[in-house]
């Protein structure tokens, strides 16, 4: 044993923030693309347990950024550079995280083309918070702490290890072998180097360490468990190089252990691997099952893929169990072996989807359960009833079981297809049907006392009493909806969802639109609203969940409470206390709150505020948002750029419906001056008028800060649809909107653009199709000819689109053989010759949403018309630009797009002669031609 060493201090920033003094007054800019660089994002955030400090991150998209300490009673902070994987111990002494290499370096040696192993390591940093100081480790490859204690600290070293015992040469650490694994007291600092692990786990309340090693030549290979205390290592079982030793696991009391062993040293295709079991005070693990253990299924084996875990109480053990796998002939040459897909017509899965399916099936395993007191396997999901629901602790006497096997055509064109629901005996394995051809999502109350699930054919929620076998209809009769109030869908609408359980399940707790209602399980009892003012206020209430641990809501307790008001989108929260049916507002602003949480043992709490000029920094409070306080300020150089104002307008649609949207102006925005205006829209926005947009290279949208920086005003309208006439819907909704604005006289009616992606990128070129309004238009990941579309396939999950058209989003609402007209009138393919607006097109060949011949089809069809058009195709990307170059090279197009168009600027070169392919990857084409005829 030694101490560890501090290697580095790392001591960035210490600021009083009551100290800091204002800016000088700047003559603010308007944003531009290379601005993405300056902004970071708050990607990481917590409170100690103790609630006396905040970690978080400050990172920008595309450099290293850094983790900060805060102490929130000094009002100071330590940070260090380039953090990640970040765990705070639940002692609330320190902070375990890697330190990642620079990235400009990593980029700099694969310019270089270095090797990997020539590539620089990770590194460890430990912080302190009593002494405010970073350790630092080199070569670390990972680490794990207890989740439920501090104190202690393990962490795999990529070094070769040091503690002197002799090995072969040959010997090397690497992932056949191991590495070390090095053992840290982080209260004294002690250290202790094993070498060769290959997986390690502590126990979550840190009183032992369970680790597999391949051995030295003065230690035995093997599966280890060390007393952390007294510090004794005993050896469970043997290995063997050619072993595979994983999922190493602890029951919650870290007193028993299971895993699965490999011990078949052969090249057998078919493995046999064996579930073992050590309890503390046995000498060696044994084993606990493999494939003649009484119980498992006749042929079947172990599986290798299900992480054992044990119930709460520890006194079962859960296991997957598998068929044996079909495999390959090896002695086939390549040239024998026949590839070929037969697609049947009653497949459960249509081809596509077996083949995004497969390597889950290859994979896939069904549960069984030890009894661990009389060591009795029982197999609980079958083939036949594969998939299994246990109850939150594992002790409950019954499962769920869920059985599809019926439906599972009807994915073709109903995607949210239908269940058949079973009471599995944990006992003895055998299932009882309880409900069925459920369309719901049922799920097993906290102590399993019922089987609830909300009904969307009926729009209505249902239990099922476990004991009595009563089915009960919770929300029947009642003289409010528990769905979506605003579904204008062919799909069944879905509700708003629950807040959970209350103690001994004595009622349970659903949502409404606005409020939250209280039923009695049994419904013996009449529903009660808690909250009697939602409804009548437009304000919809729902409950927080401040404790990660929490299983039940307890009503004697004041719940704390997220408001949202659907009149003026402004938000907050409130509290609801014992006996009370009207929540107490304790804040309510023009803002978006978000990310609530609290501290394990303080009454702290944390969260996020914004709006559309405010970044969502971090703010805390005491108890009911006592003394709240922003505690961050992540992007200081906002204030050098102008920014704008984000409103809320209404109007009506052409079918008379009032509609909201949200209108974005131009910081110093003269009411007097005629503007730009670019529309985007996608459905339903305007509850999200709070929201911040930081300048980033989003992929597939006009970016509201950017383009209002830019003194483009921004036009975000909501769309209803009437089912079967989607594009009409939304040119119903967004002209007269568009109107609207002009009327007033801030907006050039010369000047308007028109912009979707996916979905809306249809709806904007079906509107083209029926009106002159628009100046330029772009349209990325469209579906221009719905005749084919609705035959083709979502390459990214193997799905036909077919229930896309008939039931969901597209709305049509029938297939293409109970109504063609509807399907070709709805294409824009068939009325292009009608588009007069300058399109450009945005489809990339790797789209697994919506097949990308799509695009071509509108490409090709606006190139024979001679209409302006332009397409742009991220090679190998998918329904939009991921990379973040291509992100921007779409935003950038985009803007000189609507520049052109919309400003009068000049067309770069892309647009006056395209890139031609010997050119694409070399020159971009971006500089402006100053002089053309286009």
């Amino acid at each position: 044993m030694k101490k560890f060493v501090i290697i580095g201090l790392v001591l960035l920033s210490q600021v009083a923030f009551a100290q800091r003094k204002a800016a000088a007054p700047v003559v603010k800019e308007a944003l531009t693309q290379e601005a993405y660089d300056e902004w970071k994002s708050i990607t990481f955030r917590q409170l100690t347990p103790n609630g006396q400090h905040l970690v978080y991150t400050l990172n920008p998209e595309d450099a290293d950024g850094k983790v900060l300490f805060q102490n929130l009673g000094r009002n100071t902070e330590v940070g260090v550079d380039r953090a990640s994987n970040i765990s705070l111990t639940a002692d609330s002494q320190h902070v375990i995280f890697l330190i990642k290499a620079q990235k400009d370096s990593l980029t700099h040696y694969r310019r270089i083309k270095k090797k990997k192993e020539e590539m620089p390591k990770d590194s460890l940093g430990i912080f302190n918070f009593q002494t405010q100081q970073v350790s630092k480790i080199a070569d670390v490859k990972s680490y794990k702490i207890p989740s439920k204690a501090g104190g202690w600290l393990a962490y795999i070293s990529e070094k070769m290890p040091e503690n002197g015992e002799a090995e072969p040469k040959s010997k090397k650490v690497s992932d056949e072998n191991g590495y070390t694994l090095v053992l840290v007291n982080l209260a004294t600092g002690q250290e202790q180097l094993i070498p060769y692990v290959k997986d390690y786990q502590f126990d979550e309340q840190g009183t032992a360490l369970l680790y597999y090693s391949s051995g030295t030549g003065e230690k035995q290979a093997g599966v280890y468990v060390q007393d952390l205390g007294s510090q004794t290592a005993d050896l469970l079982m043997e290995g063997h190089s050619k072993y595979k030793i994983n999922y190493l696991s602890f029951d919650e009391a870290g007193e028993q252990v299971a895993f699965i062993a490999d011990t078949d040293t052969t090249k057998t295709l078919i493995r046999s691997p064996q579930l073992m079991y050590w309890k503390k005070g046995q000498a060696k693990a044994s084993v606990l099952a493999d494939a003649t253990t009484a119980g498992v299924p006749s042929n079947w084996l172990i599986s290798p893929n299900y992480n054992p875990s044990f119930s709460k109480d520890g006194k079962r053990l859960f296991l997957g169990t598998n068929p044996p796998p079909v495999v390959q002939d090896t002695t086939l040459l390549p040239e024998e072996i026949v590839q070929v897909e037969v697609w049947h017509w009653q497949d459960d899965y249509i081809y596509t989807e077996q083949n995004v399916r497969l390597p889950r099936e290859r994979r896939k395993s069904f549960l069984a359960v030890m009894d661990l007191s009389t060591k009795k396997l029982t197999q609980l999901a079958s083939e036949e009833i594969s998939e299994i629901r246990l109850d939150e602790e594992g002790k409950a006497a019954f499962a769920l079981g869920i059985d599809d096997r019926a439906y599972r055509m009807l994915r073709t064109w109903d995607i949210s297809s239908f269940n058949d629901l079973y009471l599995v005996n944990i006992n003895d394995g055998s299932a009882k049907q309880i409900a069925q051809k459920i369309k719901g999502n049922a799920r097993l109350s906290p102590d399993a006392g019922f089987v609830y699930w909300y009904s969307s054919p009926d729009s209505s929620w249902y239990t099922y009493h476990v004991n009595s076998g009563k089915t009960t209809n919770l929300t029947k009769g009642l003289p409010v909806i528990f769905s979506d109030e605003l579904n204008d869908s062919p799909e069944y609408p879905s509700s708003y969802n629950l807040a959970g359980w209350t103690v001994n399940e004595e009622s349970i707790l659903i949502y409404d639109r606005y409020d939250i209602w209280k039923f009695d399980p049994l419904g013996n009892q009449a529903p009660e609203r808690l909250t009697n003012n939602g409804r009548e206020n437009q304000l919809v209430y729902r409950y927080e969940k401040l404790d990660d641990e929490e299983r039940f809501i307890d009503l004697s307790k004041a719940l704390t409470l997220s408001l949202f008001d659907e009149k003026n989108k402004d938000a907050g929260f409130a509290t609801l206390t014992p006996g009370s049916t009207t929540p107490q507002q304790l804040v309510k602003t023009g803002h978006r709150y978000n990310l609530l949480a609290k501290a394990k043992e303080s009454d702290v709490m944390l969260y996020t505020k914004e709006n559309f000029q405010e970044f969502p920094d971090l703010h805390v409070a005491e108890a009911n948002f006592a003394k709240a306080r922003k505690v961050t300020t992540a992007n200081p150089q906002q204030s050098k750029y102008r920014w704008g104002t984000a409103e809320l307008v209404k109007w009506l649609s052409l079918d008379n419906i009032e509609l909201e949207g949200i209108l974005y102006k131009p910081e110093n925005f003269d009411p007097n001056k005629k503007y730009p205006m670019v529309v985007f829209y996608y459905e339903r926005f305007s509850n999200t008028l709070h929201n911040h947009h930081k300048p980033e290279p989003i992929r597939s949208a006009v970016h509201r800060t950017m383009y209002v920086s830019n003194d483009y005003l921004v036009f975000v309208p909501d769309v209803v649809y009437k089912i079967g006439f989607p594009g009409e819907s939304a040119l119903n909704a967004i002209l007269p909107g568009v109107t609207s604005l002009i009327q007033q006289g801030f907006v050039d009616p010369k000047k308007v653009g028109l912009q979707g992606h996916s979905w809306s990128g249809y709806q904007t070129a079906y509107i083209l199709t029926k009106s002159n309004m628009f100046a330029a238009a772009e349209a990325g990941a469209i579906v221009a000819n719905m005749t084919s579309a609705y035959g083709g396939i979502r390459w990214e999950t193997g799905l036909a689109r077919a229930f896309q058209y008939e039931k969901t989003q597209t709305r049509l609402g029938v297939s293409i053989w109970e109504n063609p007209t509807r399907y070709i009138e709805n294409s824009p393919l068939f009325y292009a010759d009608k588009i007069e607006t300058p399109l450009l097109l945005m489809h990339n060949d790797a789209d697994g949403h919506v097949p990308w011949y799509q695009g071509i089809e509108m490409y090709v069809a606006m190139r024979r018309l001679n209409k302006p058009t332009w397409m742009l195709n991220y090679n190998g990307e998918p329904h939009w630009p991921v990379k973040r170059q291509n992100r921007i090279d779409f935003q950038k197009r985009m803007m000189q797009f609507f520049d052109h168009y919309l400003k009068d600027a000049p067309m770069p070169s892309w647009m006056v002669r395209g890139v031609p392919a010997i050119e694409k990857g070399i020159l971009q084409g971006y500089e402006l031609i100053e002089s053309n005829d286009n």
